[in-house]
């Protein structure tokens, strides 16, 4: 498999409803290209980092980020809040 294969994780955390952020899609390919379009067309910012990529592409649909991702996927989450609030003030 080459490295250029294009790869996506979605990530989601909901304080209510989960003690960690849970992967609720990931793929490769295709599929990969999928889960970037859902993410555009819903709105969704969309944080680039190739190696945590590789790290959560590991895990599977439906399970919570283990906690040494917790840094690294807080730190990409708070981006996307900060810019999402922007969004939304600028509305």
């Amino acid at each position: 498999m080459s490295d250029s294969v294009k790869k996506a994780v979605a990530v989601k955390y909901d304080k209510d409803q989960a003690d960690a952020p849970l992967i609720v899609a990931s793929g490769k390919g295709q599929l990969a290209e999928n889960i970037i379009k859902a993410a555009e067309k819903a709105g969704l910012e969309i944080s680039h980092d190739p190696d945590l990529v590789e790290l959560l592409a590991k895990i599977p649909v439906g399970s919570e980020i283990p906690a040494e991702l917790y840094q690294a996927v807080a730190e990409i989450l708070a981006y996307v809040y900060r810019v999402n609030k922007k969004h939304k003030e600028q509305r």
